[in-house]
């Protein structure tokens, strides 16, 4: 069965790239008569917004984007994270390292980790992050919109999984929820496509079940940067939220038919449902419309 997910941060609140993001996946999981689930990915306290996380549910809800089952909030999680490193710790595909990212610019002149701690561990580990280590030559999979990825061992990095202040990394404690939900589908933005091949490196490492990844474009602002939080990109407003989504599936690719635009959105979801064609997603999206 088909099992796609929506997880977005609790750092704000959703904005339409947000919503672009939301559409595509729900739109993909219900074509094929599957759930899609609700995740928080709240395991960034200093960067969480206080409400957000309701914010965003009352939001979805708003535009009928309705999901299966209870929501799942990663900060409840962290027992599950401690067990996933622990097995890669014991199949030596885990290290401690106590680099700063000032130590590492100055060795590399970049931000490209060189593998420092695995070559001179750390004498005291006590307040060390703790890095994945990279055991493939190269790596190759595809996203079902983007065509094939390759990921050569030299432009590889050994990414976090457990930061030196004890939060969990993204990557880590992704991948060990979407196998733990049953995740078999992804549909997301395309700023998250470099983090698919780190994904896949750990469900491979774990012996996890694949996923099936697609990214679609990022929305973009009238400056050319994308919609996100960090460039105050206006919070979805739930006036006039067929016309918005109306807006949404046509920027998708999509062709709705405009008397759905006035009518229950409902009616207009189910329109989209039946009459969704990813390949029709743009390679570039036009400019979002001005939020009321």
């Amino acid at each position: 069965m088909y099992i796609g997910r929506f997880a977005p941060s609790p750092t704000g609140e959703l904005h339409f790239g947000s919503l672009l993001a939301a559409l595509a996946s729900f739109l993909d999981a219900r074509s094929h008569n599957g759930h899609w689930l609700l995740r928080i990915d709240d395991i960034d306290p200093p960067r969480e917004i206080l409400g957000a996380s309701q914010s965003i549910i009352n939001t979805l809800t708003a535009f009928g984007l309705k999901w299966d089952g209870d929501i799942i909030f990663q900060s409840t999680r962290s027992t599950l994270y401690q067990s996933t490193l622990e097995q890669l710790k014991a199949q030596q595909l885990s290290y401690p390292c106590n680099c700063s990212r000032k130590q590492i610019i100055k060795r590399t002149l970049s931000n490209k980790y060189d593998r420092h701690c695995l070559d001179k561990p750390p004498a005291d580990i006590t307040n060390c992050a703790w890095r994945f280590k990279n055991t493939m030559q190269n790596f190759s999979w595809t996203d079902t919109l983007l065509g094939k990825q390759s990921i050569q061992k030299e432009n590889s990095i050994d990414f976090v999984l457990k930061r030196s202040d004890k939060l969990w990394a993204y990557q880590l404690a992704v991948a060990v929820d979407d196998a733990a939900m049953g995740i078999t589908h992804i549909v997301r933005g395309s700023d998250l496509l470099e983090e698919a091949s780190k994904q896949h490196a750990l469900i491979k490492a774990l012996g996890l079940p694949e996923i099936t990844f697609s990214h679609i474009p990022l929305a973009k602002n009238n400056a050319g940067q994308k919609l996100s939080k960090q460039n105050l990109a206006p919070a979805l407003s739930k006036a006039n939220i067929n016309e918005t989504l109306f807006q949404a599936l046509q920027l998708l690719g999509q062709r709705p038919q405009q008397h759905f635009s006035l009518s229950d959105k409902k009616d207009l979801l189910h329109q989209a449902i039946i009459n969704w064609n990813p390949l029709a997603i743009p390679l570039e999206y036009l400019n979002p419309p001005t939020q009321n």
